[in-house]
């Protein structure tokens, strides 16, 4: 039997960019695929401005809380997206050797509402060609490649 394809969405503390990512792929997942998230150094809580700006754009939170990237979330994703952590130290050799996508997103914890709701709606427009390019992939039956990040 085949395991689901999934698309793993990294970043520091999976508390805010790669949780938001998460959300707004599942929202929208073409058939059979899903996402997941996790953080090289997880947070204890999805930062407090998370849920709103998701419910803001009507979406949850995922189902879990901040988790620990691990080899195994790593190896089983199909498609591998990192928030901009490649940078960070906490950032694992197993990670930077996988084929990979860096989407270099600018940590909104740091930012004012609106530049927060900024890097959302970046996210959003990201996922949206993500999806749009991993269906037209199926159309064609062949799942999307990833590529290294420079």
């Amino acid at each position: 039997m085949r395991a689901t394809p999934t698309v793993l969405f990294v970043c520091v503390e999976n508390s805010a960019r790669s949780l938001m990512a998460e959300a707004l792929f599942n929202r929208a997942a073409p058939a059979g695929w899903r996402a997941v998230s996790a953080g090289t150094r997880p947070a204890a809580a999805a930062n407090p401005r998370t849920g709103p700006m998701l419910r803001e754009i009507g979406l949850d939170l995922p189902d879990h809380a901040p988790q620990a990237l691990t080899p195994e979330l790593i190896d089983r994703a199909e498609v591998r997206i990192t928030m901009g952590c490649l940078d960070d130290a906490s950032c694992p050799a197993r990670l930077r050797s996988a084929p990979l996508r860096d989407w270099g997103l600018s940590d909104p914890a740091r930012l004012d509402d609106p530049g927060f709701r900024g890097v959302r709606d970046e996210i959003a427009r990201r996922v949206t060609a993500l999806l749009r390019e991993l269906s037209e992939g199926a159309s064609a039956g062949r799942t999307a490649p990833d590529r290294r990040a420079r």
